[in-house]
């Protein structure tokens, strides 16, 4: 969850790491610190609070160049948010500086024993039990080498963990560790410099070149090169890739906040989804990602799709894809229960993961469970190079660019496009006429435009939001395909304004939370005319009856819905199946616009991180 970065090489680090730390704030910002090298030793340099308050304190301070030097924001897991708790940690002698994204599990039982051998610690958090492991270590075995000591340290260690570690007494030198929790570096071979970070996002400024590490990695890395080993000491070779997005597409492109960017974005997005992989004429999807287990799709009886969170809500609406045109059995199973269950996986499953980040801590355990049975295993990500689509046996890339906001909104229309995709090719595979393809084709090319419709009521939905500003709860209602947009409504309702929302199934109101509604208990209904319209309306009319105000997202054309309520807003007609696509976005904006007039860091909402590397 937490972001680490990391610099070595002939430049002052120290507005280095400050660039790097604002790129990857929205993994943490309950404290920032940086180690780096100031005459005529180490200096560390910690703030609670936000990234600011460490640049406040690191004003006239001088740092070298050509030393190697590290930095931190934190999401808070072991210790409350203080200057103590605040990363980078060091051991008792002031020789071994670090800083970590993850948890070390067995960090009491470590901590134990190395207070019984006299090492005095400082902070509540489970990363300072590393320095001072590394620091007994090189006790107990003078004549080992740094390296040998930190790979000897971290064989001791359970858990996740990615570490930046500088040793006092090789200046230069960097040591990033991985295990499972996501690492990259980034080589500018012209500067003779390089950076490790937990994403390429504060790479791309510097250097397209990256080296996305694996678990069980540990590179040494100083200003004359770098060298790769696993934890077994044994040398590794690693293939060099290449950052395919600008540092642009990261910027806020005249936008007030990265979640309005990102939600004006989405059609630009869905565009890039669909680009190369429709072929409207055969009412057909071609996946290139999913070229080599093509054949083997033909023999699957069933699909499990797991995920966590927003991507969860989009996998649900997946199921309903999957079912209707895919012809094919359907589980949506929340990949933070998944391997704490018994799954039932054999060679005829195949099972979907769905991540933004491709990190996904427990998603990525839910891939491993997936192959150690047997099953094939399948990708929905937007970041290339990412755990799970490098674990995955294929896969789809959502190519989305870098999400920012730690609330996700373009991943997930992107998640939504790229299962309408598998949807087409599995029915395809079976029993779906080239008719019914064709048709979902053409109507899937249109979608951008359509939503681009949709994004012009944005000052609409605003004046409505300011209606309902002082509202602290909120039903959200939507049948069959809008089920799950209901959840995931309320979900960003929840996560950028702060207010109580909860979704539900239309169908659910009569079996318990009607009892709730009142004229202080506004429902938001997701009402398109589709299959389920007449059921939607008539629950609608209970609310109604009961003084509960309405707030509707209902298809162009519709008169009926004005008898309900004045708050209305409209997506233009298209499949049912597709209008997740399009009801998702006023949601979006409702909940953007409340949380900027409730007065909320809309773009890094408090205790949230974007990418939950840790369980």
């Amino acid at each position: 969850m937490c972001g680490i970065v990391g610099y070595t090489g002939k430049k002052k680090p120290i507005n280095i790491l400050v660039d790097g730390l604002r790129a990857l704030e929205y993994r943490g910002y309950d404290s920032a610190g940086v180690a780096f090298w100031s005459n005529p030793s180490i200096k560390t340099v910690k703030r609670a609070g936000r990234l600011n308050n460490l640049v406040s304190a690191l004003q006239g301070i001088e740092d070298k160049p050509g030393y190697a030097a590290i930095g931190h924001t934190r999401w808070a897991t072991h210790g409350a948010p203080n200057d103590l708790n605040a990363h980078p940690h060091s051991d008792c002698t002031g020789n071994i500086f670090l800083v970590h994204n993850g948890i070390v599990e067995n960090y009491k039982t470590l901590k134990e024993e190395l207070q019984k051998a006299g090492h005095k610690f400082y902070s509540e958090t489970d990363t300072e039990v590393i320095s001072h492991l590394i620091e007994e270590e090189i006790k107990n075995n003078p004549l080992y080498s740094a390296k040998r000591s930190i790979l000897n340290s971290i064989n001791k260690l359970q858990g996740a963990f990615a570490l930046l570690i500088m040793v006092k007494s090789e200046p230069e030198k960097l040591f990033a560790v991985r295990n499972f929790s996501p690492l990259v570096l980034g080589i500018n071979g012209n500067d003779d410099e390089y950076i490790v970070a937990s994403d390429p996002t504060p790479i791309a400024r510097h250097t397209r070149q990256i080296i996305y590490m694996n678990d069980g990695d540990m590179a040494i890395i100083s200003p004359k090169g770098y060298e790769f080993v696993d934890f077994k000491h044994n040398s590794l070779k690693k293939d060099i890739a290449q950052i395919d997005w600008d540092i642009e597409e990261a910027q806020r492109g005249g936008h007030a906040h990265f979640s309005a960017k990102e939600i004006f974005e989405q059609p630009d997005v869905i565009e890039n989804v669909l680009r190369g992989r429709l072929i409207p004429e055969e009412g057909m999807a071609k996946l290139g990602g999913l070229e080599t287990v093509r054949e083997k799709l033909r023999g699957i009886k069933r699909f499990v799709i797991t995920a966590c969170g927003t991507a969860g809500f989009a996998a649900e609406v997946g199921e309903y894809m999957f079912e209707e045109y895919g012809g094919v059995p359907v589980e949506v199973e929340l990949a933070s229960e998944f391997r704490y269950r018994k799954p039932i996986l054999d060679p005829e499953t195949a099972v979907i993961f769905i991540s933004q980040s491709g990190e996904t801590a427990d998603t990525i355990a839910a891939l491993r469970e997936s192959k150690e049975k047997g099953a094939l295993t399948l990708g929905i990500v937007n970041v290339v190079g990412s755990s799970i689509a490098r674990e995955t046996h294929a896969g789809v890339y959502t190519h989305a660019g870098p999400e920012i906001s730690v609330a996700s909104y373009k991943a997930f229309t992107a998640q939504l496009t790229a299962l309408v995709l598998y949807a087409m090719l599995l029915g395809r595979q079976r029993q779906m006429s080239m008719t019914m393809g064709k048709r979902i084709a053409e109507e899937l090319k249109n979608i951008p435009q359509l939503m681009r419709q949709v994004l012009k009521q944005s000052d609409k939905v605003k004046e409505i939001a300011q209606k309902y500003k002082d509202f602290n709860n909120f039903l959200y209602i939507g049948r069959k395909y809008n089920y799950p947009i209901a959840y995931e409504g309320a979900l960003k309702m929840k996560e950028v304004s702060y207010a109580h929302a909860e979704g539900y199934s239309s169908a659910e109101m009569k079996h318990g939370p009607i009892a709730m509604i009142d004229e202080n208990f506004p429902t938001v209904a997701i009402i398109p005319k589709d299959s389920v319209y007449e059921k939607n309306f008539s629950n609608l009319q209970e609310i109604k009856a009961r003084s509960g105000p309405i707030i509707a997202i209902a298809t162009e054309g519709d008169e009926d819905i004005k008898y309900i309520t004045e708050d209305v807003i409209y997506i233009p007609k298209t499949l049912e199946m597709l209008t997740p696509l399009l009801t998702i976005v006023p949601l979006q904006l409702f909940a953007y616009h409340s949380g900027v007039l409730r007065g909320r860091d809309v773009d890094r909402p408090r205790n949230l991180a974007k990418s939950v590397t840790v369980e």
